[in-house]
């Protein structure tokens, strides 16, 4: 008897990867960067694609051997999935390591490392400047810095996605188990906030998260964090916001 059930299936899916764009070609000082922001949220950026993004080096004229930074992104836990800007050279390493050029319109999620205000000149019709570290203060909901955009997401995040904004991050959609939303700002989820949350990521202990219904398997605030099991302990069904007290999470409901 003949066997008709399909062999594979194509479908449409959205896909986020972070995208790290540079602006030195110094290795040691790339690893360095690099290694700061991962200890800063260890599981979020464990085995995460990313696409580098080399057009501020070269338009700087600034040469980088692409086989060598793959080398370092591999060793530190990333995964190359794509090259964009750069060179005839750079595209022919990436294909020899079977990384494809990536030609697709910059998202809003990127991770900045290098020199901020060569950031402010980079002609992109959507700029992401570069956030700088947030002083702790005396006000309890600090307002973003100015050069902080925010990313409005209006669609359902699903299990496996991974969303990094530079500012804030507001979601007007639920968040699934197994996602993880990150921002170096605070986090609005105008829903229920399911999977992995973590907020002021670049050691902004002002952030804070923001939910409809707290379900969370992970939450997060520069690098202090409650999981599942503490958040189990406690049923909350109203909205409510989370912030960070001496380096404990405060979970209060928002009258």
């Amino acid at each position: 008897m003949l066997n008709t059930s399909p062999v594979l299936e194509f479908k449409s899916s959205t896909f986020f990867a972070p995208i790290l764009i540079l602006f030195n070609n110094d290795m040691a000082a790339i690893e360095e960067a690099l290694q700061d922001k991962i200890s800063l949220a260890p599981e979020f950026f464990k085995d995460s694609p990313l696409i580098v993004d080399l057009r501020e080096l070269n338009k700087q004229n600034q040469d980088l051997d692409f086989t060598q930074i793959v080398q370092i992104l591999r060793r530190v836990g990333f995964f190359p999935v794509g090259i964009r800007g750069g060179n005839e050279q750079q595209n022919k390493q990436a294909r020899t390591l079977s990384i494809p050029l990536d030609t697709v319109r910059e998202q809003s999620s990127s991770i900045s490392i290098g020199e901020t205000q060569k950031q402010e000149t980079a002609p992109q019709p959507s700029p992401q400047p570069e956030v700088p570290v947030a002083k702790q203060s005396a006000n309890p909901i600090p307002a973003p810095p100015a050069s902080a955009a925010a990313t409005l997401v209006t669609q359902p995040i699903r299990s496996g996605q991974r969303i990094y904004a530079s500012g804030d991050l507001i979601i007007l959609s639920q968040v699934s188990a197994g996602a993880e939303i990150m921002a170096e700002g605070n986090i609005h989820v105008y829903n229920t906030l399911r999977g992995r949350a973590l907020a002021g990521v670049h050691g902004n202990t002002a952030a804070r998260i923001f939910c409809f219904d707290l379900q969370a398997e992970l939450i997060s605030i520069a690098g202090d964090y409650k999981t599942s099991e503490d958040l189990n302990k406690q049923t909350y069904t109203s909205p409510v916001q989370i912030y960070l007290q001496n380096h404990a999470l405060i979970i209060k409901e928002i009258a």
